[in-house]
């Protein structure tokens, strides 16, 4: 399998600098510091996948020339995670026809309340240059999936709101872990191949109630034992640098525009 992830988004909900905080205890001389909030790009033996829609997904797909996508997968309903929705009518505009989403039930539901406009049936195609036109699909976790071929897994996320999903590719070759204070165990069992890469959330390094911290998240990685780690969804608390400093050889801090072929 080839794959290539884009960390279109690097930050957390407030992004870096924010409004409240400014760049906290983030550099500002480093250009790597500065963060939109979390959307990933995935290309998988050429299906084109994007992981939630953050406010800031405009301004992502523009900088990466992403024109055309294959699905969307949502994580969950938070809004650093869901409110560039609209966004997406230009993807319905360039390719002519429907785009398919994903996500679980609340997540979904949720949409579809909130962005009502949005939604079309399955075999009925609006007029895309008017309207936005989303085709939604429920996801249960561990309950696999397949868009052209490449098999998705929904992972279970606990503790972090009340639905919240990670994603594995094609039995474990990527793994993508949203916001989460723990994974739930059967995640772990719907890996059946050495993970390649595998991308996870540090919004703090001491963590919250509902977000893991450092030490936590370097649990999940060890469970995981991916051959490489990307740290993402990180707050003004998160310096590059000191990130970079004291995590493994083979775990690093992302940063905008961070491109990884796996």
């Amino acid at each position: 399998m080839s794959g290539k992830v884009i960390v279109l988004g690097a930050g957390a909900a407030p992004g870096v600098p924010s409004l409240c905080m400014g760049w906290g205890h983030c550099n500002p001389d480093n250009p790597k510091n500065m963060r939109l909030r979390t959307s990933t790009y995935v290309e998988i033996e050429g299906v084109r996948f994007l992981i939630d829609t953050c406010p800031d997904v405009r301004t992502q797909l523009v900088k990466q020339n992403i024109r055309a996508l294959d699905c969307v997968l949502y994580t969950h309903a938070h809004a650093d995670h869901v409110h560039g929705i609209d966004d997406l009518r230009e993807i319905n505009r360039i390719m002519g026809t429907n785009l398919d989403i994903y996500g679980g039930a609340k997540t979904i539901r949720y949409i579809k309340h909130n962005f009502s406009y949005l939604i079309a049936k399955a075999n009925q195609v609006k007029n895309v240059v008017r309207t936005p036109s989303l085709v939604p699909h429920v996801v249960k976790g561990n309950h696999p999936f397949y868009v052209k071929g490449v098999k998705v897994t929904p992972i279970k996320l606990l503790q972090h709101c009340p639905e919240c999903l990670g994603f594995v590719f094609n039995d474990g070759e990527y793994v993508h872990v949203a916001d989460f204070k723990r994974v739930a165990e059967s995640a772990f069992k719907m890996v059946n191949k050495k993970v390649k890469l595998l991308v996870v959330p540090l919004t703090t390094p001491y963590g919250s109630i509902q977000h893991a911290s450092l030490d936590e998240v370097r649990d999940v990685i060890a469970r995981f034992n991916p051959v490489q780690t990307v740290i993402n969804h990180m707050a003004s608390e998160c310096d590059y640098d000191e990130i970079n400093a004291i995590t493994e050889k083979n775990v690093f801090p992302a940063y905008d525009g961070l491109k990884v072929v796996f």
